[in-house]
């Protein structure tokens, strides 16, 4: 079989048009496709591989891809076809990448992810969580196609944090980061997460226990807690938090839906909850005192402790930290710091340290007792938290524990 005369650029320069489309052939496949209207294309005639069906595809269009350039596509696709690739299969895919690579960026695949996250973790700290993202992150890589998020990029980003001092910021991020890279693996959209060792570039922050005070400073705390001047709502919030021992954003959400008087119950429900589990606390005659000083102000409402500026939504859970703070509390007592306050006392004065933790909604680390102990000991609870709030407000001080128990 002869062999093609390759073409020349004055050839293929001075190729007229004709009435029906004709090609002019360069060999190894190479074809340039001359139409009526004097369009020029370049295309590659092959076998497919294995069903050995002739088809063609392009390279582009000339003078865009000039000669030199369609015979190096031409190699490229040819040693393709040595290996049984299909080139047009190949640059389909390759098309494809690149098209998903633009689309997928790095805040598109955090809002995928956000929308699984959010549905693990409480309304305020998704808030926090995609807050932190979008101050941080988003303004440097958010445009960035994930495929090209690597460790140096998002280490220059943080580094900035980690000068000030922001160590928790830091480990938080780095912590987000490395979720949302590996959501990006287990989607398909890479094939490993170049964030997953991002926290060793950074100093870890010294691990600080939520400021709380001694059990023998109660007393004084409910002086100044009667004294200070502060509002209404924030006091009975302090004050409720305090006597339910639950956390701050829990404590601000409360709605009177909630509310069973019935039977001297509040559920709080599971997306409500830091570890996504329905929590029952049993009410008080002193928690329920609280409710009853509520009712004017809010009973019409949907929330318990409504905020100053929009009634229609609740109290900002900061709220309780920064009243606290004015009285003179800052550093050595937090919001949350009551938890730890109520727990340190009732395991002093002889309380089941299962019983303490199912108070405070915390779930044990060892599956297999967690199993056991799956039951919420509601009945001593009740017991538990009707001798803790007579201990804040004072009343019954002689009760003996071993009367509980005994």
């Amino acid at each position: 079989m002869a062999r093609t005369k390759p073409l020349t650029d004055t050839e293929i320069k001075h190729a007229k048009p004709k009435e029906k489309v004709y090609k002019l052939s360069d060999g190894g496949g190479l074809q340039l496709r001359i139409k009526p209207n004097g369009n020029k294309s370049w295309l590659l005639d092959y076998l497919k591989p294995y069903t050995k069906k002739r088809t063609a595809i392009g390279l582009g269009g000339y003078p865009e891809v000039p000669l030199a350039d369609a015979r190096k596509k031409r190699d490229k696709f040819r040693e393709l076809l040595a290996k049984d690739i299909d080139p047009k299969e190949y640059k389909d895919e390759h098309e494809r990448v690149q098209v998903e690579a633009a689309l997928n960026t790095f805040e598109h695949v955090a809002t995928n992810w956000f929308e699984v996250k959010k549905t693990q973790v409480t309304e305020n700290y998704a808030i926090d969580l995609w807050r932190s993202l979008e101050n941080h992150i988003f303004p440097e890589l958010g445009k960035l196609p994930i495929s090209k998020v690597t460790a140096p990029k998002a280490i220059d980003i943080i580094k900035p944090l980690a000068a000030k001092g922001s160590l928790e910021t830091v480990k938080r991020l780095c912590q987000r980061l490395n979720e949302i890279m590996t959501f990006a693996v287990n989607t398909g959209l890479i094939h490993a997460n170049p964030l997953a060792g991002l926290r060793a570039a950074f100093q870890k922050p010294d691990k600080q226990h939520m400021a709380t005070i001694s059990p023998d400073e109660l007393p004084q705390l409910m002086k100044d807690i009667s004294y200070a001047s502060i509002k209404l709502v924030t006091r009975l919030l302090i004050e409720w938090q305090l006597h339910t021992m639950v956390r701050p954003s829990e404590a601000a959400g409360a709605k009177w839906s909630e509310i069973d008087l019935d039977n001297k119950l509040w559920t709080i429900p599971a997306e409500r909850m830091k570890k996504k589990r329905e929590h029952v606390v049993p009410l008080t005659d002193q928690t329920i005192e609280i409710l009853h000083k509520l009712k004017p102000i809010s009973g019409h409402r949907e929330y318990l402790f409504p905020a100053d500026r929009d009634p229609r939504s609740h109290i900002n859970e900061q709220t309780a930290n920064m009243a606290l703070k004015r009285m003179g509390y800052e550093k050595r007592l937090v919001a949350h710091g009551l938890r730890a306050l109520a727990s340190t006392t009732l395991n002093q004065h002889g309380f089941d340290a299962d019983v303490v933790e199912a108070a405070l909604a915390h779930l044990d680390k060892n599956e297999v007792r967690r199993a056991y102990n799956r039951a919420d000991y509601l009945e001593r609870r009740r017991v538990m938290m009707d001798w803790w709030s007579s201990h804040i407000t004072g009343l019954n001080t002689n009760y003996k524990v071993d009367r509980i128990y005994g």
